[in-house]
This record gives structure tokens, C-alpha cells and sequence, in this order.
């Protein structure tokens, strides 16, 4: 159970899923309050679909952290803040860009050093560009390591420009 933050995360519901939440008069922002094996029974879902969900709310309790990141985690294999707690952000990155295939803009490596120290510290003060200079300073030293995808995120996804009028 945790009370860090009582904002509603975004989740992708199923109509079903927001159905028995409002059955059960249980708010979206609420469901932490929840053991995972009492959703099961609110949400009449799977232990690995409330598991995801849990993952995806605790995530975005967060500050500064949003949903897009919150699935990037869950991809990694990642349901919880403790199993974060004894991370290396730097280390975080270069595992997601090796099994996403591309590297990816700087700032992402920013949201997991702050995710880390989160984890560790539950500080809700800093936000993920809190730690663009610590992380400018980490990779002038270490750089990157050499089998660091070449390929770049915005040659695998496509950005969407609208013309000024």
C-alpha cells in the first residue's frame, strides 16, 4: 500500500476494468491503496494483468513520470519500485537501448537516474531534469559503452511535424 501520491495515474483500462471500479466506488487514484490480490478480486482480472496495473500506478507516483515511461519499465521486466532500489541509472539506460535496438534521447537516461533515487529515497522534490547534469558529467567520463546500438530512436520512430501556418 502506498499513499506517495494521490493524483490518478493514466492507465489503459478496459471498459470492463473501470466498470468494477466504479462498482467497488474505488477511485482510479485510489488503487494503491489496494493489495495486488484484492484488485484481482475488484477488477475480476488476472494476477499478471493487476500486476501490470499496480506497476504502471506505483510508476507514476513518480515525479515527472508518465505512463510511456512507466510501460518502458514493465518492457524491461520491471514491477516495482524496490526492484529498482538497487540500480545504476547510467546501467538502466544501456540495458533498455540494447533490447529496444536504437539509443535513445539523453533524457530518458535522466528519468531512470531518477527513478533510482526515488526508489531509494522516496524524495518527491526532483524531477527527471534534475539529473541532466549529473548525467553530462557520468557520460564526459564513462561515455558510452562500445556495443551501444548505432542506430538512433528517431530513425525507428517516426516524428510527426505539422507546418506552421
Amino acid at each position: 500500500m502506498s499513499t506517495i501520491k494521490k493524483s490518478a495515474p493514466k492507465l489503459n483500462l478496459t471498459p470492463e476494468e473501470r466498470k468494477n471500479l466504479r462498482k467497488a466506488k474505488i477511485k482510479i487514484s485510489e488503487l494503491l491503496d489496494y493489495a495486488p490480490d484484492e484488485l484481482e478480486l475488484i477488477l475480476e482480472a488476472s494476477s499478471d494483468r493487476v500486476k501490470t496495473i499496480f506497476a504502471l500506478a506505483e510508476f507514476q507516483t513518480v515525479p515527472s513520470i508518465g505512463i510511456k515511461f512507466a510501460e518502458d519499465l514493465i518492457f524491461m521486466g520491471y514491477y516495482s519500485l524496490a526492484e529498482l532500489k538497487e540500480k545504476d541509472g547510467a546501467k538502466l539506460l544501456e540495458e533498455y537501448e540494447r533490447k529496444k535496438g536504437h539509443w535513445t534521447d539523453p533524457c530518458v537516461e535522466d528519468q531512470f537516474r531518477l527513478i533510482v533515487d526515488f526508489a531509494r529515497n522516496h524524495s518527491t522534490t526532483k524531477n527527471w531534469w534534475d539529473y541532466t547534469e549529473e548525467r553530462k558529467k557520468y557520460r564526459a567520463e564513462n561515455g558510452y559503452p562500445p556495443d551501444r546500438p548505432k542506430t538512433a530512436w528517431h530513425e525507428i520512430i517516426p516524428i510527426k511535424w505539422k507546418p506552421k501556418k
